[in-house]
């Protein structure tokens, strides 16, 4: 495969280049290797090909510099990959490339759809039934993923909606699945227009939880948000304002807001997807009025000293990878957000023995909760 002018920039020192971009991968090389052997005239058409959860950029720049694709429609649910593209595109003048606002936008009539395997099989399960639906008939959905984190529940997933799902040899780590074959049958086509997002009920809460696929804790109530609830109304009773970092399916939000009809809340998620699930959240518990909710990563884009109440139930993996970059940074925007005196009140698995990084980043930090195992606390922003 021809190198890449661009991959320069995935080796430059996270100064220049952002955290944690990295090299192309094997997994980005064996999709953009098979594009035109797949679908090759989909290639040639501008507006054919899509691709979603471009971690980096790479594959639609990949696409846009070797095949000379155009029209790509890019669907990443994370913001940082969102920026990660802007930001390559930028550097070497690249374009041909748009972020529909819908899936049905994305995928109407394409003909070529390049995805890395989600980690979830709900996100993977709302992408494949949206392809389904509105592309072209002749559409090739071509999924490529690491052999470690491959299972037979993805062919599963890809064959409520395809005829035809085959699986490549693999090339070092990695492996490609290809989905032809739209189900155009009566019964199978009512599958496929099956609602995404899901709705669920939630007796314990009185609240109704609506999720996207892939979005964290899905259509149910986290154990670790559980017990950040439960100790929730001690947490700053004079708030008038309050962002929940990391929202999720917006529970923590809808429940603040709920409780506390006085109190502007504020939620933030990094992906379009908890962003989508928040909102609908909202809706069906009747406090879209008092609940914002914005797509940032890790709460950058709220003022400082806006907020006198943080809340927060941080992730500790990065798709396959444990791993506390997100939290950290969470925190450090914890702090910037906070007013001096207010606090930050973060929920946690306590072998993460977070205590340390919240005296540090945020100030200081007092149990207030701790299970078999979760830990709360409240962390005092000192200005």
């Amino acid at each position: 495969m021809p190198s890449f002018d661009f991959a320069d920039h995935f080796r430059r020192s996270p100064a220049d280049r952002g955290p944690d971009l990295m090299t192309i991968d094997g997994t980005d090389r064996f999709l953009l290797d098979e594009a035109p052997h797949v679908h090759g005239d989909a290639l040639r058409q501008p507006g054919e090909v899509a691709v979603v959860d471009d971690r980096y950029g790479v594959l639609t720049l990949g696409l846009l510099s070797l095949h000379g694709a155009d029209g790509i429609r890019v669907v990443q649910d994370s913001l940082t990959s969102e920026r990660a593209l802007g930001a390559a595109a930028g550097t070497f003048g690249r374009r041909g490339f748009t972020h529909p606002r819908s899936l049905e936008d994305a995928f109407r009539n394409v003909r070529l759809v390049l995805l890395r395997l989600p980690k979830s099989n709900d996100r993977l399960d709302e992408i494949a039934r949206a392809v389904a639906r509105w592309a072209a008939p002749d559409v090739v959905l071509l999924c490529g993923g690491v052999n470690k984190h491959m299972t037979l529940s993805q062919n599963d997933v890809l064959r409520r909606y395809f005829g035809d799902v085959t699986a490549s040899r693999g090339r070092g780590k990695s492996r490609l699945l290809v989905a032809q074959d739209p189900l155009a049958a009566a019964a199978a086509r009512a599958a496929v227009t099956a609602p995404w997002p899901r709705r669920v009920h939630l007796d314990e809460l009185g609240m109704t939880i609506v999720a996207h696929g892939g979005v964290f804790a899905g259509a149910s109530l986290d154990l670790g948000t559980r017990v950040l609830l439960e100790a929730m109304d001690d947490a700053v009773p004079t708030a008038r304002t309050a962002v929940d970092l990391g929202s999720g399916n917006g529970v923590i939000a809808v429940e603040l807001a709920r409780r506390r009809p006085a109190v502007r809340v504020i939620a933030t998620d990094v992906t379009s997807t908890a962003v989508a699930s928040t909102t609908a959240t909202a809706e069906a518990n009747g406090v879209a009025d008092r609940v914002r909710v914005l797509r940032s990563d890790a709460g950058d884009e709220i003022d400082a000293g806006s907020a006198q109440l943080v809340l927060c139930n941080p992730p500790f993996h990065e798709g396959t990878t444990v791993s506390t970059d997100a939290a950290e940074a969470m925190f450090r925007n914890a702090a910037t957000i906070l007013q001096a005196g207010g606090e930050l009140w973060c929920v946690w698995n306590s072998h993460l023995r977070y205590r340390p990084v919240l005296e540090r980043l945020v100030g200081p930090t007092r149990q207030v909760v701790r299970t078999a195992k979760f830990t709360v606390t409240a962390s005092v922003a000192t200005g």
